[in-house]
């Protein structure tokens, strides 16, 4: 049975499939891109990573009444996706790529907290960020093709310093991007092509960019369907 606010909102549960409520999105061409749900337990967000929501939370104004915060898990009405045959490295960064050196699952806390600081908790919330944080803690080391959620980082140094940085989550053969920062020109783009080589040498499929923008097109990321995404995502 499926659940609406009062303004069409799909309303997901604790108790309810996640992967179902995908389907049934899919079935009845849901017009939206976001969901509402309450729970912010790592195992209700671990399941919907899992079924493929970029999970996403907000604020509530309620005044005075003290912080109230609401989950938003987002599935893309249009996805960007990476397939890295399709990968672009324009000529003027190519001369930057051997400066660095990428490190996969390094620093994660330090990443996550700075991309808070750099982009701000609108809706990498505290509460959402802790859920993060716990479902690291309870599955803290990455498994080849796990269909168990691990929130992973990559991490980019330049003569030992961390210099940017991304955090997102893996599930099966598919790694989700959900926030990335970068501190000195050219290496948050550095970090982005190091990341699709260590993707594609380690057997993932593509590199789920979520919310298709210029810079992720110029990459060579393509726009593909919540279908598609979905298809591909649980292969």
């Amino acid at each position: 049975m499926l659940r609406y606010s009062a303004y069409g909102e799909l309303i997901i549960l604790p108790e309810d499939d996640p992967n179902q409520i995908v389907d049934a999105m899919l079935a009845t061409n849901y017009s939206e891109e976001f969901c509402l749900a309450l729970d912010f337990s790592p195992g209700f967000i671990a399941r919907l990573m899992e079924a493929g929501f970029l999970v996403m939370s907000a604020k509530l104004n309620n005044g005075d009444s003290g912080d109230n915060y609401i989950v938003l898990p987002k599935l893309h009405l249009v996805r960007s996706a990476l397939f890295f045959e399709n990968l672009h490295i324009k000529k003027s960064i190519r001369r930057y790529v051997n400066r660095y050196e990428l490190r996969f699952d390094c620093d994660f806390d330090i990443i996550v907290d700075r991309c808070v600081q750099v982009h701000g908790d609108a809706w990498l919330t505290p509460p959402l960020v802790a859920a993060i944080k716990e479902i690291r803690k309870q599955n803290p080391c990455f498994t080849p093709g796990s269909r168990k959620a691990h929130p992973a980082s990559f991490a980019l140094y330049r003569n030992g310093k961390l210099v940017a940085g991304e955090f997102g989550v893996t599930r099966g053969s598919v790694y989700t991007s959900y926030s990335g920062y970068f501190d000195e020109d050219n290496a948050g783009t550095v970090q982005l092509i190091l990341t699709v080589r260590y993707l594609r040498e380690h057997g993932f499929s593509f590199f789920d960019l979520g919310m298709p923008l210029p810079y992720k097109n110029d990459l060579g990321a393509v726009d593909i369907s919540p279908g598609e995404f979905i298809a591909r995502f649980r292969l």
